[in-house]
């Protein structure tokens, strides 16, 4: 049996997909009253819990041989929210202890090519250490220090592999990632507004293959950054565009004045209720070092990301789809 936290988001569902089409049998674990729609359909079975209560973990890790650990919060706001590092810090240590406690063969945890120190000139690899100190954004510094606490339970017998994937795109992004929000604002908007950067994207579907990939072949204590290819901001709306076969208006911003809006984000998001585009946080992503290796991955797992070019123009294609199948339902 293998469980998998978090397994309603957009890497969780698509990890259980894959884990399905392989025969496997998986356990789902869901937050109390959480959507759960990506998993409609799928044959696998949910269990409620909690990262932040060990009891529900104890009863979801009940017969488990594998956990894909995904559950945590994403923030791209800046600053200290003691909420994301106890969910993505404390709930990691709780899942931890519980599965040295329950004796569970391997531990995958998913962390983020944003837990590894920020530095300038260089690629970054497997080699430049997670940096719990960045002060950044509490998602940064709680994704760092979850995945060293990861790193200390390895050292006390814990069998661990840690994954860091880079950006994420692609299809079954049924509860509005980051990117899916802004590839869904291009798609509607008749003027878009970006700012000059770049990153690296890597389709969902991928790392998928290589959280697997990494709980087959992966050695224990190490990571593993799952990147895809760097793309500039200005060829994802490009590419969104082709994929319509429309033609629409790009206005980019100049990043002192995006810098200057982004101020007034968290305010932003107070007042209206709404996630910002542009943060302090996501234009520092965009226009920093975006040099990302996964030689690693690729040498000791096998890894193989699909071209970026295909993973947008499937993303388009899918969104589409659910939007145009929301639309129905509504209407029946």
């Amino acid at each position: 049996m293998i469980l998998v936290t978090g397994a309603t988001g957009h890497i969780g569902n698509v990890l259980i997909r894959k884990l399905l089409k392989r025969k496997e049998k998986v356990r789902a674990m869901v937050m109390p009253h959480e959507d759960q729609t990506a998993l409609k359909g799928l044959d696998v079975e949910i269990v409620e819990g909690d990262v932040l209560d060990v009891k529900s973990l104890r009863q979801a890790m009940l017969g488990v041989e594998r956990v894909f650990h995904l559950a945590g919060m994403i923030s791209i706001l800046p600053g200290e929210d003691p909420f994301v590092r106890m969910v993505n810090l404390t709930g990691t240590r709780n899942v931890v202890e519980v599965a040295k406690e329950m004796h569970v063969h391997r531990l995958i945890y998913t962390s983020s090519i944003h837990a590894i120190k920020r530095v300038e000139g260089t690629t970054i690899d497997e080699s430049i250490p997670f940096d719990p100190l960045n002060a950044l954004s509490s998602y940064d510094s709680s994704k760092a220090a979850a995945s060293l606490a990861v790193l200390d339970a390895v050292r006390e017998g814990l069998d661990a592999v840690i994954v860091c994937p880079t950006g994420v795109i692609g299809p079954h992004d049924y509860r509005n990632s980051e990117m899916g929000c802004l590839f869904k604002d291009w798609m509607k908007s008749p003027v878009n507004f970006l700012i000059n950067g770049a990153y690296d994207f890597v389709d969902v579907r991928d790392v998928a293959d290589g959280q697997i990939l990494a709980s087959e072949r992966g050695r224990s204590g190490e990571s593993y950054i799952l990147s895809g290819q760097k793309i500039t901001i200005s060829e994802i709306l490009r590419q969104i565009q082709k994929a319509l076969g429309v033609t629409k208006y790009g206005v980019t911003l100049p990043t002192r004045l995006a810098k200057f809006a982004a101020r007034f984000a968290p305010l932003y998001c107070r007042v209206f209720g709404k996630k910002p585009r542009f943060t302090e946080y996501s234009i520092e992503t965009v226009t920093g070092n975006s040099s990302i290796s996964n030689a690693k991955a690729r040498r000791e797992l096998g890894f193989k990301p699909r071209p970026l070019t295909q993973s947008i123009r499937e993303t388009v294609l899918w969104l589409l789809q659910y939007q145009k199948g929301l639309k129905t339902t509504r209407q029946a």
